[in-house]
Protein backbone atom coordinates (compact mmCIF):
# COMPACT_ATOMS: atom_id res chain seq x y z
CA UNK A 1 0.00 0.00 0.00
CA UNK A 2 1.54 3.35 -0.79
CA UNK A 3 0.66 7.01 -1.21
CA UNK A 4 -1.89 6.84 1.61
CA UNK A 5 -3.99 3.60 -0.66
CA UNK A 6 -6.04 1.55 1.42
CA UNK A 7 -4.80 -1.47 2.53
CA UNK A 8 -6.22 -4.65 1.57
CA UNK A 9 -10.19 -4.93 1.46
CA UNK A 10 -12.44 -7.30 1.91
CA UNK A 11 -12.29 -8.34 -1.35
CA UNK A 12 -8.79 -8.95 -1.11
CA UNK A 13 -9.16 -10.80 2.05
CA UNK A 14 -11.13 -13.02 0.26
CA UNK A 15 -9.07 -13.90 -2.62
CA UNK A 16 -5.99 -14.47 0.41
CA UNK A 17 -8.70 -16.57 2.08
CA UNK A 18 -8.95 -18.96 -0.85
CA UNK A 19 -5.29 -19.10 -1.40
CA UNK A 20 -5.14 -19.93 1.87
CA UNK A 21 -7.79 -22.61 1.50
CA UNK A 22 -5.76 -23.72 -1.12
CA UNK A 23 -2.34 -24.15 0.68
CA UNK A 24 -3.91 -25.93 3.56
CA UNK A 25 -5.01 -28.91 1.08
CA UNK A 26 -1.48 -29.06 -0.27
CA UNK A 27 0.97 -28.15 2.95
CA UNK A 28 3.49 -30.87 3.99
CA UNK A 29 2.97 -32.66 7.33
CA UNK A 30 5.81 -31.88 10.12
CA UNK A 31 8.79 -34.31 9.00
CA UNK A 32 11.55 -35.46 11.03
CA UNK A 33 14.40 -32.98 10.82
CA UNK A 34 16.16 -32.95 7.19
CA UNK A 35 13.38 -34.59 5.69
CA UNK A 36 12.14 -31.42 4.26
CA UNK A 37 14.01 -28.15 3.12
CA UNK A 38 13.60 -25.84 6.17
CA UNK A 39 10.68 -23.23 6.44
CA UNK A 40 11.67 -19.43 5.90
CA UNK A 41 10.41 -17.17 9.29
CA UNK A 42 8.30 -13.80 9.57
CA UNK A 43 8.01 -12.40 12.41
CA UNK A 44 6.07 -9.55 12.92
CA UNK A 45 6.66 -7.66 17.01
CA UNK A 46 4.42 -4.56 17.60
CA UNK A 47 4.62 -2.57 20.31
CA UNK A 48 1.69 -3.06 23.57
CA UNK A 49 -0.81 -4.46 21.33
CA UNK A 50 -2.91 -6.65 24.23
CA UNK A 51 -5.62 -8.63 24.41
CA UNK A 52 -7.64 -6.37 26.50
CA UNK A 53 -10.71 -7.09 28.61
CA UNK A 54 -12.91 -6.35 25.89
CA UNK A 55 -13.02 -10.17 24.84
CA UNK A 56 -9.42 -10.14 24.59
CA UNK A 57 -8.84 -8.90 21.09
CA UNK A 58 -6.78 -11.27 19.57
CA UNK A 59 -8.11 -14.74 20.68
CA UNK A 60 -11.76 -14.70 22.06
CA UNK A 61 -13.65 -16.18 19.17
CA UNK A 62 -16.59 -13.48 20.98
CA UNK A 63 -14.56 -10.37 20.54
CA UNK A 64 -16.70 -7.71 18.64
CA UNK A 65 -15.09 -4.86 19.76
CA UNK A 66 -12.99 -3.98 16.72
CA UNK A 67 -12.52 -5.24 13.51
CA UNK A 68 -8.87 -6.99 12.77
CA UNK A 69 -9.36 -9.67 9.91
CA UNK A 70 -5.46 -10.35 9.60
CA UNK A 71 -5.17 -11.44 12.79
CA UNK A 72 -8.69 -13.35 12.68
CA UNK A 73 -6.80 -15.07 9.13
CA UNK A 74 -3.78 -16.20 11.55
CA UNK A 75 -6.20 -17.83 13.69
CA UNK A 76 -8.42 -19.35 11.11
CA UNK A 77 -4.88 -20.87 9.49
CA UNK A 78 -2.75 -21.10 12.86
CA UNK A 79 -2.62 -21.86 16.25
CA UNK A 80 -3.40 -18.86 19.13
CA UNK A 81 -1.69 -18.97 22.37
CA UNK A 82 -4.50 -18.25 24.76
CA UNK A 83 -1.88 -17.73 27.71
CA UNK A 84 0.94 -15.99 26.47
CA UNK A 85 2.72 -12.96 28.51
CA UNK A 86 5.31 -10.94 28.59
CA UNK A 87 8.66 -11.47 30.75
CA UNK A 88 8.85 -8.11 31.81
CA UNK A 89 6.31 -5.54 30.68
CA UNK A 90 8.40 -2.68 29.27
CA UNK A 91 9.86 -2.49 25.78
CA UNK A 92 13.37 -3.03 26.09
CA UNK A 93 13.61 -5.58 29.05
CA UNK A 94 11.07 -7.60 26.95
CA UNK A 95 12.56 -7.58 23.72
CA UNK A 96 15.77 -8.14 25.70
CA UNK A 97 14.07 -11.86 27.12
CA UNK A 98 13.02 -12.49 23.53
CA UNK A 99 15.93 -12.01 21.58
CA UNK A 100 18.19 -13.78 24.07
CA UNK A 101 15.90 -16.63 25.39
CA UNK A 102 16.97 -16.09 28.98
CA UNK A 103 14.34 -14.11 31.84
CA UNK A 104 15.26 -10.43 33.05
CA UNK A 105 17.30 -11.61 35.95
CA UNK A 106 19.86 -13.68 34.04
CA UNK A 107 20.15 -10.59 30.98
CA UNK A 108 19.83 -7.79 33.85
CA UNK A 109 17.93 -5.91 31.44
CA UNK A 110 16.86 -3.84 34.68
CA UNK A 111 15.07 -0.78 32.54
CA UNK A 112 14.54 0.86 28.84
CA UNK A 113 18.37 1.62 29.35
CA UNK A 114 19.85 -1.50 30.21
CA UNK A 115 19.25 -3.89 27.80
CA UNK A 116 21.63 -6.87 26.20
CA UNK A 117 25.29 -5.39 25.05
CA UNK A 118 25.69 -4.72 21.42
CA UNK A 119 27.19 -7.99 20.51
CA UNK A 120 24.77 -10.80 22.39
CA UNK A 121 24.40 -13.51 20.11
CA UNK A 122 20.72 -13.66 19.29
CA UNK A 123 18.88 -16.80 17.92
CA UNK A 124 18.95 -14.63 14.43
CA UNK A 125 22.72 -14.63 14.66
CA UNK A 126 22.37 -18.22 14.71
CA UNK A 127 20.12 -18.62 12.06
CA UNK A 128 22.23 -16.82 9.72
CA UNK A 129 25.51 -18.71 10.55
CA UNK A 130 23.32 -21.67 10.32
CA UNK A 131 22.38 -20.74 6.23
CA UNK A 132 19.36 -18.29 6.82
CA UNK A 133 19.13 -15.54 4.77
CA UNK A 134 18.50 -12.25 8.13
CA UNK A 135 16.57 -9.08 6.97
CA UNK A 136 15.24 -6.85 10.44
CA UNK A 137 13.39 -3.43 9.94
CA UNK A 138 11.73 -1.33 12.01
CA UNK A 139 11.66 -0.97 15.96
CA UNK A 140 14.32 -3.67 17.79
CA UNK A 141 15.14 -2.05 21.27
CA UNK A 142 17.12 -4.85 23.11
CA UNK A 143 20.20 -3.25 23.63
CA UNK A 144 21.55 -1.26 26.61
CA UNK A 145 21.85 2.93 25.61
CA UNK A 146 18.39 3.89 24.13
CA UNK A 147 15.42 6.04 25.26
CA UNK A 148 15.34 9.00 27.15
CA UNK A 149 16.87 10.89 30.38
CA UNK A 150 13.82 10.93 31.88
CA UNK A 151 13.06 7.31 31.37
CA UNK A 152 15.97 5.96 33.19
CA UNK A 153 16.45 8.65 35.72
CA UNK A 154 12.64 7.71 37.02
CA UNK A 155 14.22 4.06 37.19
CA UNK A 156 16.57 5.18 39.08
CA UNK A 157 15.15 7.43 41.78
CA UNK A 158 11.37 4.78 42.43
CA UNK A 159 13.13 4.39 45.72
CA UNK A 160 13.21 8.28 46.67
CA UNK A 161 10.78 9.04 49.41
CA UNK A 162 8.99 11.40 47.04
CA UNK A 163 5.70 10.89 44.61
CA UNK A 164 6.09 12.90 41.20
CA UNK A 165 3.36 13.15 38.40
CA UNK A 166 5.85 11.21 35.19
CA UNK A 167 3.54 11.19 32.14
CA UNK A 168 1.23 13.12 30.31
CA UNK A 169 -2.59 12.99 31.08
CA UNK A 170 -4.09 10.05 29.07
CA UNK A 171 -5.60 11.98 26.22
CA UNK A 172 -6.91 11.10 23.00
CA UNK A 173 -6.48 13.16 19.35
CA UNK A 174 -8.77 12.82 15.75
CA UNK A 175 -6.78 14.04 12.97
CA UNK A 176 -7.59 13.48 9.11
CA UNK A 177 -10.50 12.28 7.64
CA UNK A 178 -12.11 9.26 6.56
CA UNK A 179 -9.77 8.72 3.99
CA UNK A 180 -6.63 9.32 6.16
CA UNK A 181 -4.98 5.38 6.50
CA UNK A 182 -1.40 5.73 7.04
CA UNK A 183 -1.34 7.43 10.33
CA UNK A 184 1.51 6.13 11.98
CA UNK A 185 3.63 7.27 9.09
CA UNK A 186 7.38 5.67 10.49
CA UNK A 187 5.51 2.24 11.15
CA UNK A 188 4.09 2.43 7.09
CA UNK A 189 7.03 3.23 5.81
CA UNK A 190 8.57 0.28 7.51
CA UNK A 191 6.17 -2.08 6.36
CA UNK A 192 6.93 -0.89 2.41
CA UNK A 193 10.75 -1.98 3.32
CA UNK A 194 9.40 -5.31 4.50
CA UNK A 195 7.14 -5.89 1.58
CA UNK A 196 9.32 -4.32 -1.07
CA UNK A 197 12.31 -6.74 0.63
CA UNK A 198 9.77 -9.65 0.63
CA UNK A 199 8.79 -9.06 -3.20
CA UNK A 200 12.40 -8.12 -4.73
CA UNK A 201 14.90 -9.97 -2.51
CA UNK A 202 12.89 -12.89 -0.93
CA UNK A 203 11.61 -14.18 -4.17
CA UNK A 204 14.99 -14.45 -5.30
CA UNK A 205 16.79 -16.51 -2.64
CA UNK A 206 17.66 -20.53 -2.58
CA UNK A 207 17.92 -20.60 1.13
CA UNK A 208 15.21 -20.20 3.85
CA UNK A 209 15.05 -16.54 5.19
CA UNK A 210 14.11 -14.99 8.36
CA UNK A 211 12.48 -11.60 8.36
CA UNK A 212 11.90 -9.54 11.45
CA UNK A 213 9.18 -6.51 11.20
CA UNK A 214 9.28 -4.44 14.67
CA UNK A 215 6.47 -1.78 15.01
CA UNK A 216 5.99 1.29 17.27
CA UNK A 217 2.09 1.08 16.83
CA UNK A 218 -0.16 0.61 18.70
CA UNK A 219 1.68 2.82 21.30
CA UNK A 220 0.92 6.07 22.65
CA UNK A 221 1.89 8.85 20.56
CA UNK A 222 4.28 11.36 22.21
CA UNK A 223 2.54 13.80 24.38
CA UNK A 224 4.57 17.76 23.71
CA UNK A 225 3.64 19.10 26.67
CA UNK A 226 5.00 16.33 29.46
CA UNK A 227 8.47 17.51 28.87
CA UNK A 228 11.98 16.30 28.41
CA UNK A 229 11.76 14.46 25.42
CA UNK A 230 8.41 14.37 25.82
CA UNK A 231 5.76 11.63 27.52
CA UNK A 232 3.61 9.24 25.23
CA UNK A 233 0.26 9.89 26.95
CA UNK A 234 -1.78 10.62 23.52
CA UNK A 235 -4.28 8.09 21.57
CA UNK A 236 -3.95 9.13 17.88
CA UNK A 237 -6.15 7.73 15.11
CA UNK A 238 -8.18 9.24 11.86
CA UNK A 239 -11.80 8.85 11.12
CA UNK A 240 -11.25 5.27 8.77
CA UNK A 241 -9.44 3.52 11.54
CA UNK A 242 -12.01 4.38 14.35
CA UNK A 243 -14.79 3.45 12.11
CA UNK A 244 -13.74 -0.08 12.36
CA UNK A 245 -14.50 0.05 16.58
CA UNK A 246 -17.72 -0.74 18.43
CA UNK A 247 -18.27 1.98 21.00
CA UNK A 248 -21.25 -0.22 21.99
CA UNK A 249 -19.42 -3.45 23.10
CA UNK A 250 -16.43 -1.07 24.90
CA UNK A 251 -16.64 -2.01 28.65
CA UNK A 252 -15.60 0.36 30.84
CA UNK A 253 -12.99 -1.33 33.67
CA UNK A 254 -13.72 -1.14 37.12
CA UNK A 255 -11.86 0.60 39.34
CA UNK A 256 -10.96 -0.44 43.16
CA UNK A 257 -11.12 3.27 45.61
CA UNK A 258 -7.39 4.60 46.14
CA UNK A 259 -7.77 3.40 49.91
CA UNK A 260 -8.57 0.13 48.29
CA UNK A 261 -5.50 0.31 46.03
CA UNK A 262 -1.86 -2.18 46.60
CA UNK A 263 0.29 0.59 47.28
CA UNK A 264 2.64 0.04 44.35
CA UNK A 265 -0.53 0.44 41.77
CA UNK A 266 -1.39 3.58 43.74
CA UNK A 267 2.10 4.82 42.74
CA UNK A 268 1.78 3.92 39.37
CA UNK A 269 -1.63 5.44 38.69
CA UNK A 270 -0.38 8.76 40.19
CA UNK A 271 2.99 8.72 37.97
CA UNK A 272 1.16 8.00 35.25
CA UNK A 273 -0.90 11.11 35.76
CA UNK A 274 -4.35 9.46 35.87
CA UNK A 275 -5.23 9.55 40.02
CA UNK A 276 -7.60 12.61 38.86
CA UNK A 277 -11.16 12.70 37.61
CA UNK A 278 -11.69 10.83 34.39
CA UNK A 279 -15.53 10.93 33.25
CA UNK A 280 -16.61 7.48 31.63
CA UNK A 281 -16.80 9.26 27.95
CA UNK A 282 -13.08 10.36 28.17
CA UNK A 283 -12.28 6.33 29.51
CA UNK A 284 -14.84 5.16 26.31
CA UNK A 285 -12.95 7.06 24.17
CA UNK A 286 -9.33 6.22 25.33
CA UNK A 287 -9.97 2.64 24.47
CA UNK A 288 -11.85 3.18 21.47
CA UNK A 289 -8.90 5.49 19.58
CA UNK A 290 -6.20 2.37 21.11
CA UNK A 291 -8.25 -0.51 19.48
CA UNK A 292 -8.57 1.73 16.19
CA UNK A 293 -4.46 1.69 16.72
CA UNK A 294 -4.34 -1.69 17.24
CA UNK A 295 -6.88 -1.92 13.76
CA UNK A 296 -3.95 -0.18 11.59
CA UNK A 297 -1.53 -2.49 13.55
CA UNK A 298 -3.16 -5.67 12.14
CA UNK A 299 -3.25 -3.53 8.85
CA UNK A 300 0.27 -3.82 8.20
CA UNK A 301 0.39 -7.45 9.78
CA UNK A 302 -2.07 -7.94 6.32
CA UNK A 303 0.15 -6.28 4.04
CA UNK A 304 3.46 -8.55 5.06
CA UNK A 305 0.80 -11.99 4.48
CA UNK A 306 -0.50 -10.58 1.40
CA UNK A 307 3.41 -9.93 0.11
CA UNK A 308 3.53 -13.71 1.22
CA UNK A 309 0.88 -15.10 -0.30
CA UNK A 310 1.87 -12.82 -4.02
CA UNK A 311 5.24 -14.26 -4.30
CA UNK A 312 4.16 -17.65 -3.58
CA UNK A 313 6.06 -17.91 0.01
CA UNK A 314 3.04 -17.77 1.43
CA UNK A 315 2.88 -21.86 1.76
CA UNK A 316 6.68 -22.24 2.92
CA UNK A 317 6.95 -19.68 5.63
CA UNK A 318 6.32 -19.33 9.58
CA UNK A 319 4.70 -16.39 10.27
CA UNK A 320 4.43 -15.33 14.40
CA UNK A 321 2.61 -12.38 15.57
CA UNK A 322 3.07 -11.09 18.86
CA UNK A 323 3.72 -7.83 20.97
CA UNK A 324 6.30 -7.07 23.59
CA UNK A 325 3.96 -6.22 26.67
CA UNK A 326 0.06 -5.21 26.64
CA UNK A 327 -1.17 -1.44 26.90
CA UNK A 328 -3.89 -0.75 30.24
CA UNK A 329 -5.98 1.46 28.25
CA UNK A 330 -7.55 3.12 31.98
CA UNK A 331 -7.83 -0.69 33.32
CA UNK A 332 -6.98 -0.25 37.04
CA UNK A 333 -6.67 3.06 36.60
CA UNK A 334 -3.23 3.18 34.40
CA UNK A 335 -2.35 3.46 30.92
CA UNK A 336 0.56 2.13 29.68
CA UNK A 337 2.30 -1.06 30.85
CA UNK A 338 4.31 -1.71 33.62
CA UNK A 339 2.26 -3.64 35.92
CA UNK A 340 1.19 -7.24 35.84
CA UNK A 341 -2.12 -7.08 35.63
CA UNK A 342 -3.32 -9.12 32.23
CA UNK A 343 -3.93 -6.00 30.18
CA UNK A 344 -0.26 -5.37 30.78
CA UNK A 345 1.60 -8.30 31.01
CA UNK A 346 -0.70 -10.91 28.68
CA UNK A 347 0.42 -10.53 25.16
CA UNK A 348 -1.24 -11.92 21.52
CA UNK A 349 0.93 -14.86 20.18
CA UNK A 350 -0.39 -16.28 17.00
CA UNK A 351 1.39 -18.60 14.15
CA UNK A 352 0.57 -20.14 11.40
CA UNK A 353 2.79 -21.94 8.32
CA UNK A 354 3.68 -25.31 7.60
CA UNK A 355 3.45 -27.91 9.57
CA UNK A 356 1.36 -25.50 12.17
CA UNK A 357 -1.96 -26.86 13.16
CA UNK A 358 -4.78 -25.09 12.08
CA UNK A 359 -7.73 -23.52 14.50
CA UNK A 360 -5.70 -24.87 17.48
CA UNK A 361 -6.32 -22.35 20.39
CA UNK A 362 -3.60 -23.64 23.37
CA UNK A 363 -4.54 -23.39 26.57
CA UNK A 364 -0.84 -23.77 27.72
CA UNK A 365 0.95 -21.17 29.94
CA UNK A 366 3.89 -19.16 27.26
CA UNK A 367 5.84 -16.47 27.43
CA UNK A 368 8.20 -14.40 25.17
CA UNK A 369 11.74 -16.40 26.10
CA UNK A 370 9.95 -19.13 23.91
CA UNK A 371 10.32 -17.78 20.97
CA UNK A 372 14.45 -18.24 21.16
CA UNK A 373 14.28 -21.93 21.07
CA UNK A 374 11.38 -22.05 18.49
CA UNK A 375 12.66 -20.02 16.11
CA UNK A 376 16.51 -22.67 16.50
CA UNK A 377 14.00 -25.71 16.25
CA UNK A 378 12.03 -24.49 12.99
CA UNK A 379 15.58 -23.80 11.69
CA UNK A 380 16.65 -27.10 13.18
CA UNK A 381 19.70 -25.68 14.83
CA UNK A 382 20.38 -27.58 18.26
CA UNK A 383 19.82 -25.89 21.50
CA UNK A 384 23.63 -25.96 23.32
CA UNK A 385 23.08 -23.29 25.98
CA UNK A 386 20.60 -23.44 29.05
CA UNK A 387 17.91 -20.92 27.92
CA UNK A 388 15.29 -20.21 30.20
CA UNK A 389 12.38 -21.03 27.56
CA UNK A 390 11.18 -23.94 25.60
CA UNK A 391 10.21 -24.15 21.86
CA UNK A 392 6.57 -23.94 21.21
CA UNK A 393 6.83 -26.07 18.31
CA UNK A 394 5.25 -29.63 19.51
CA UNK A 395 2.27 -27.58 20.92
CA UNK A 396 2.09 -25.95 17.40
CA UNK A 397 2.16 -29.29 15.73
CA UNK A 398 -0.69 -30.39 17.92
CA UNK A 399 1.37 -32.61 20.12
CA UNK A 400 0.11 -34.00 23.06
CA UNK A 401 0.68 -31.68 26.43
CA UNK A 402 2.49 -34.52 28.10
CA UNK A 403 4.99 -35.39 25.29
CA UNK A 404 8.71 -34.25 26.73
CA UNK A 405 10.99 -32.57 24.79
CA UNK A 406 14.78 -33.38 24.79
CA UNK A 407 15.24 -30.45 27.33
CA UNK A 408 12.11 -31.98 29.94
CA UNK A 409 8.62 -31.16 30.05
CA UNK A 410 7.23 -27.51 29.79
CA UNK A 411 7.23 -25.71 32.80
CA UNK A 412 3.50 -25.43 34.36
CA UNK A 413 4.20 -22.03 35.10
CA UNK A 414 5.43 -18.52 33.56
CA UNK A 415 7.79 -16.00 35.17
CA UNK A 416 7.49 -12.11 34.31
CA UNK A 417 9.36 -9.60 36.65
CA UNK A 418 9.69 -5.58 36.31
CA UNK A 419 12.49 -3.47 37.62
CA UNK A 420 11.54 0.04 35.14
CA UNK A 421 9.68 3.32 35.70
CA UNK A 422 6.51 4.27 36.93
CA UNK A 423 6.56 1.24 39.60
CA UNK A 424 8.41 1.68 42.99
CA UNK A 425 9.56 -1.79 43.93
CA UNK A 426 10.64 -4.92 41.74
CA UNK A 427 8.03 -6.72 40.84
CA UNK A 428 7.34 -10.64 40.26
CA UNK A 429 4.65 -12.56 38.51
CA UNK A 430 4.43 -16.09 38.83
CA UNK A 431 1.39 -17.50 36.71
CA UNK A 432 0.40 -20.90 37.07
CA UNK A 433 -3.29 -23.00 36.57
CA UNK A 434 -5.90 -20.20 37.88
CA UNK A 435 -3.53 -18.19 39.95
CA UNK A 436 -1.36 -15.43 39.38
CA UNK A 437 0.59 -14.44 42.35
CA UNK A 438 2.54 -11.26 42.64
CA UNK A 439 5.88 -10.91 45.01
CA UNK A 440 7.24 -7.36 45.58
CA UNK A 441 10.86 -6.39 46.71
CA UNK A 442 11.72 -7.98 49.38
CA UNK A 443 8.79 -10.14 49.92
CA UNK A 444 8.13 -8.81 53.50
CA UNK A 445 8.04 -4.76 53.09
CA UNK A 446 5.49 -4.72 50.54
CA UNK A 447 2.44 -7.10 50.71
CA UNK A 448 1.93 -9.51 47.98
CA UNK A 449 -1.31 -10.18 45.82
CA UNK A 450 -2.48 -13.08 44.71
CA UNK A 451 -5.76 -13.13 42.11
CA UNK A 452 -7.53 -16.24 41.20
CA UNK A 453 -8.34 -15.30 37.24
CA UNK A 454 -10.72 -17.86 37.03
CA UNK A 455 -13.34 -15.81 39.46
CA UNK A 456 -11.51 -12.96 39.12
CA UNK A 457 -11.00 -12.42 35.00
CA UNK A 458 -10.92 -8.51 36.40
CA UNK A 459 -7.89 -9.09 39.09
CA UNK A 460 -10.19 -6.77 41.72
CA UNK A 461 -9.79 -8.72 44.43
CA UNK A 462 -6.87 -9.68 45.87
CA UNK A 463 -7.24 -12.82 48.39
CA UNK A 464 -3.38 -13.35 49.28
CA UNK A 465 -5.13 -13.20 53.27
CA UNK A 466 -7.61 -15.40 52.44
CA UNK A 467 -5.65 -17.97 51.26
CA UNK A 468 -2.19 -18.16 53.09
CA UNK A 469 -0.84 -22.02 51.88
CA UNK A 470 -1.74 -20.82 48.52
CA UNK A 471 0.69 -18.06 48.68
CA UNK A 472 3.50 -19.91 51.02
CA UNK A 473 3.25 -22.69 48.03
CA UNK A 474 3.42 -20.13 45.42
CA UNK A 475 6.14 -17.87 46.73
CA UNK A 476 8.11 -21.28 47.48
CA UNK A 477 8.23 -21.79 43.54
CA UNK A 478 8.66 -18.62 42.55
CA UNK A 479 12.30 -18.36 45.25
CA UNK A 480 13.18 -21.82 42.96
CA UNK A 481 12.99 -19.76 40.24
CA UNK A 482 14.74 -16.46 41.17
CA UNK A 483 16.07 -15.59 44.37
CA UNK A 484 13.94 -12.37 44.15
CA UNK A 485 14.76 -10.52 47.51
CA UNK A 486 18.61 -10.61 45.99
CA UNK A 487 17.24 -9.46 42.71
CA UNK A 488 15.59 -6.56 44.25
CA UNK A 489 18.73 -5.02 46.54
CA UNK A 490 20.94 -5.65 43.50
CA UNK A 491 18.66 -3.78 41.02
CA UNK A 492 18.68 -1.05 44.10
CA UNK A 493 22.26 -0.91 44.19
CA UNK A 494 22.31 -0.85 40.28
CA UNK A 495 20.02 2.18 40.96
CA UNK A 496 21.92 4.37 42.97
CA UNK A 497 25.21 3.45 41.54
CA UNK A 498 23.93 4.58 37.83
CA UNK A 499 22.30 7.89 39.40
CA UNK A 500 25.76 8.99 40.80
CA UNK A 501 27.93 8.53 37.49
CA UNK A 502 24.84 10.55 35.78
CA UNK A 503 24.65 13.00 38.63
CA UNK A 504 28.47 13.66 38.63
CA UNK A 505 28.92 13.57 34.56
CA UNK A 506 26.62 16.35 34.63
CA UNK A 507 28.25 19.24 37.37
CA UNK A 508 26.69 22.34 37.91
CA UNK A 509 24.19 21.54 35.85
CA UNK A 510 22.71 18.96 37.60
CA UNK A 511 19.91 21.11 39.26
CA UNK A 512 18.69 22.59 35.94
CA UNK A 513 18.48 19.27 33.89
CA UNK A 514 16.57 16.97 36.85
CA UNK A 515 14.14 19.62 37.44
CA UNK A 516 13.49 19.85 33.42
CA UNK A 517 12.24 16.10 32.99
CA UNK A 518 9.54 14.50 32.53
CA UNK A 519 8.37 15.57 35.94
CA UNK A 520 8.92 19.52 35.38
CA UNK A 521 5.49 20.25 36.27
CA UNK A 522 5.95 19.38 39.75
CA UNK A 523 9.45 19.22 40.33
CA UNK A 524 9.43 22.76 39.81
CA UNK A 525 7.24 23.86 42.28
CA UNK A 526 9.70 22.92 44.89
CA UNK A 527 12.07 22.44 43.63
CA UNK A 528 14.53 22.20 46.64
CA UNK A 529 12.58 19.77 48.84
CA UNK A 530 12.96 16.77 45.77
CA UNK A 531 16.46 17.65 45.75
CA UNK A 532 17.22 16.93 48.83
CA UNK A 533 14.87 14.04 49.39
CA UNK A 534 17.40 12.65 46.31
CA UNK A 535 20.39 13.86 48.91
CA UNK A 536 18.92 11.67 51.55
CA UNK A 537 18.24 8.75 49.71
CA UNK A 538 22.12 9.21 48.56
CA UNK A 539 23.29 9.25 52.25
CA UNK A 540 24.44 12.69 51.53
CA UNK A 541 22.34 14.86 53.71
CA UNK A 542 24.58 16.94 55.68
Amino acid sequence: MRGGGRPLGRAGLALLLMAAAAWAGRRPRPVAPGGQPRPSVVLVACDSLVSVQDGRLTFHPGNQTVDLPFINFMKRYGTVFLNAYTNSPICCPSRAAMWSGLFTHLTESWNNFKGLDPGYVTWMDLMEKHGYRTQKFGKLDYTSGHHSVSNRVEAWTRDVDFLLRQEGRPMVKLTGDKTHVRVMEADWRTTDKAVDWIKEEAINLTQPFVLYLGLNLPHPYPSPYAGENFGSSTFLTSPYWLEKVTYEAIKIPKWSSFSEMHPVDYYSSYTKNCTGEFTKQEVRNIRAFYYAMCAETDAMLGEVISALRDTGLLKKTVVIFTADHGELAMEHRQFYKMSMYEGSSHVPLLVMGPGIKEQQQVPNLVSLVDIYPTMLDIARIPVTQNLSGHSLMPLLCGKAENEVSPRGPRPSWVLSEFHGCNVNSSTYMLRTGKWKYIAYSDGRSVLPQLFDLSDDADELTNVAVKFPVIVHSLDKILRSIVNYPKVSSSVQEYNKRQFIIWKQSLGQNYSNVIANLRWHQDWLKEPKKYENAIDKWLGQSE
